[in-house]
């Protein structure tokens, strides 16, 4: 790496007013959006911002055209990053310094050196055996995946329950300590982890991948240039600077919420943001709870309302390509009254009596897609109405008058609108039964909060 970008960031400490942080929440099952409205925040509080990254890890896509035309997806880098923001990688990310290196190398190419980088000591590490028992296993479930990304997020997780096969962001900085702990995790922990999930007898080739010197030392590497590029810091470097908190996935994907067992390792709403801020001494949120104009899934599990294809002739995505892991990307009809619920079970249990005062708003996206009409689940019925109106209909539906609209990939396209939530005053929209011959499959049942 040639260099790393400086950003303004002023020493902790320093007292001043500070606006209320934007938390960036997904109200489905990812892809909603999320990288464009933090590129959005981000870009208006200039380089002195921070965005701060509460779950997840590089399994996140997030993807951010800026104004000149450069585009990126954003997996461990914050999706401010573009406009200069430095990012913090908080104790609920998990980073995988393979695919940081990677992504680091791109990010160079586009701007002036290396975004700034913040990361909590505490942070999990994932090893390419952890991607490599993802992989099988997906693999190994044919028909009956989880619709995983292969990149081992989950099974971090997994083997740092056990604290002889953990690896954290404090531990890179020793190369010794690294090379003792893949052995153990790859002669011990594969084994014993791939019998506990019933995945066949590895063939010849993956054995040998698997106790691969190489792939060992690679990842030792890559994880001494992490720890070079990274700035080791805890919440507290957040108290003085704007800050942009970034969530990946969506809620409908939360370890405690979603359709289980399709559901991601993680609490995607506002339960992280929330610790995190509390730590940082920051008192102020506003939550924007995120949703395309319609709905998506990418990844094997419940889809309500699914559609054999594109619900809009002018949908266009060219990040979520099919793969092997996740196949194609699919879609559906919104159903506003989820996402409504969704929206209320996280604030309920979250957004209030945290401490910390909480607002919400509501972002729509890809309106631009729309072909004249929008189209909505209420109930059993699929509803359409002008564009401009669905916007009003969703505000009024989730009780939510603050709505950042979107229509387009950039920020320039996104307009913060507020609406009437008086239903007297709503346009009227048509109704079209299932029996009108929309083809339309809906979900026995939504998830309920276990």
């Amino acid at each position: 790496m040639k260099n790393i970008a400086r950003n303004n960031v002023k020493k902790s400490g320093s007292k001043r007013s500070r606006k209320a942080a934007p938390v960036i929440v997904g109200a489905g099952f990812g892809d909603e959006g999320k990288g464009l409205l933090t590129d959005y925040f981000a870009a208006g509080f200039g380089k002195e911002c921070i965005v701060a990254r509460f779950n997840g890890g590089a399994q996140a896509g997030h993807t951010v055209v800026a104004p000149d035309g450069r585009r990126h997806v954003h997996s461990h880098f914050g999706s401010g990053a573009l406009s200069g923001a430095a990012t913090f990688l908080s104790r609920h990310f998990v980073s995988n310094p393979l695919l940081f290196r990677r992504e680091a190398a791109e990010l160079e190419s586009l701007s002036d050196g290396v975004p700034v980088v913040f990361a909590d000591d505490r942070g999990l590490v994932t090893t390419p055996y952890d991607m490599l028992v993802n992989q099988w296993l997906e693999s190994a479930r044919g028909n009956g995946r989880h619709g995983s990304c292969g990149v081992g997020f989950g099974e971090t997780i997994e083997r740092s329950l056990n604290e002889r096969f953990a690896i954290r962001i404090c531990d890179l900085a020793d190369r010794n300590y690294l090379r003792a702990a893949a052995d153990r995790i790859r002669r011990q922990w594969v084994a014993a982890r791939l019998h506990e999930l019933n995945v066949p007898k590895l063939t010849g080739e993956q054995k040998e991948l698997l106790f691969s010197n190489r792939l060992r030392d690679e990842f030792i590497e890559a994880a001494a240039a992490f720890n070079a590029l990274i700035r080791i810091a805890r919440p507290a470097v957040l108290r003085s600077a704007p800050v942009v908190f970034e969530g990946a996935q969506g809620l409908l994907l939360d370890e405690d919420y979603g359709w289980f067992p399709h559901v991601t390792r993680s609490s995607t709403g506002l339960k992280n943001a929330v610790e995190v801020a509390a730590e940082a001494g920051i008192d102020r949120l506003d939550c924007v709870y995120a949703t395309r104009a319609y709905a998506t899934r990418h990844g094997a599990g419940p889809l309500p309302h699914e559609l054999p294809a594109k619900p809009y002739a002018g949908i266009e995505d060219a990040t979520n390509q099919p793969n092997p892991h996740q196949g194609a990307l699919r879609f559906g009809w919104l159903d506003l009254d989820l996402l409504s619920s969704t929206i209320d079970a996280d604030f309920n249990r979250y957004g209030r009596n945290s401490g910390i005062e909480i607002s919400r708003r509501l972002a729509v996206t890809c309106l631009d897609q729309l072909d004249g009409s929008a189209f909505y689940m209420s109930g059993d019925r699929l509803c359409e109405t002008p564009i401009d109106e669905f916007v009003s209909v969703a505000a009024r539906r989730t009780g939510i008058a603050e709505v950042y609209a979107s229509r387009g990939e950039t920020r320039e396209t996104i307009a913060k609108t507020t609406h009437s939530l008086d239903f007297t005053h709503a346009a009227g929209t048509r109704k079209k039964s299932f029996a009108a011959g929309v083809p339309v499959v809906s979900a026995s049942q939504s998830p309920a909060i276990r």
